[in-house]
């Protein structure tokens, strides 16, 4: 019930912040100072999770700020962002007149159905279910016990990062497939084959349990309803 509460949380905030999001454009002048070796340090030791990043610089942006334990949110997770005009930290850390050009959000998947996300469509990502949402702005990627959210100012830079995301606070690579949801995740619209093939073929058979589940309770309600 925890992990519930806490997505639902993730998802009642998410859809505002992705809409205030798309009022804004471009960065600031300033550039911020280099991120902290002490700051960088608390999220390289974050100890709840897998935390992931695309690495020291992206696409020309550096990394400028991170999440780490004094700042970690259970209901939205722990963040790195990139660029020059990053505000504050949280789900979405541009402000005033800016976008961040990245900025990547790691969570502890509870489930749900996607629908909250608004338009989306559902493809794969390193080998593992995504879903593209936020105007095709941003990924949601599902690995291990995780989501983790790429934010974005355009599709093709979403995509890119999604496919240089490894662990900052643990090993691991750049490249290669990701490991796989130990979670049935609640994608909502289409699904094609090969996606289809990949959800059906998870370890443990989350997806078939859940759906034995679903059938399970909806027979039981309909035994309750005609007595």
């Amino acid at each position: 019930m925890t992990i519930v509460r806490r997505t639902l949380t993730y998802l009642v905030l998410l859809p505002t912040m992705l809409a205030a999001s798309t009022l804004v454009s471009g960065c600031g002048t300033t550039h911020p100072p280099p991120i902290s070796s002490a700051e960088l340090a608390e999220a390289q030791t974050f100890p709840y999770f897998k935390m992931y990043w695309a690495g020291p610089r992206f696409d020309g942006s550096p990394l400028a700020a991170v999440d780490g334990l004094k700042s970690y949110s259970a209901g939205i997770g722990d963040s790195v962002y990139y660029g020059d005009c990053v505000s504050g930290k949280g789900l979405l850390g541009g402000g005033g007149s800016c976008l961040l050009p990245l900025q990547v959000t790691t969570v502890i998947y509870g489930l749900h159905s996607n629908s909250a996300l608004g338009p989306q469509r559902n493809t794969l990502v390193r080998g593992v279910p995504a879903t593209i949402y936020n105007e095709e702005r941003s990924v949601e990627v599902y690995s291990g016990r995780l989501a983790i959210d790429v934010f974005s100012d355009t599709l093709a830079h979403a995509l890119a990062a999604a496919n240089q995301l490894r662990p900052l606070n643990a090993s691991g690579s750049a490249s290669g497939p990701l490991p796989p949801p130990v979670y049935c995740p609640g994608l909502s619209g289409p699904e094609s084959s090969q996606l289809r093939g990949v959800m059906n073929g998870l370890p443990g058979h989350p997806c078939q349990k859940a759906l034995a589940a679903l059938a399970a309770s909806e027979r039981l309600a309909e035994s309750s309803g005609a007595r």
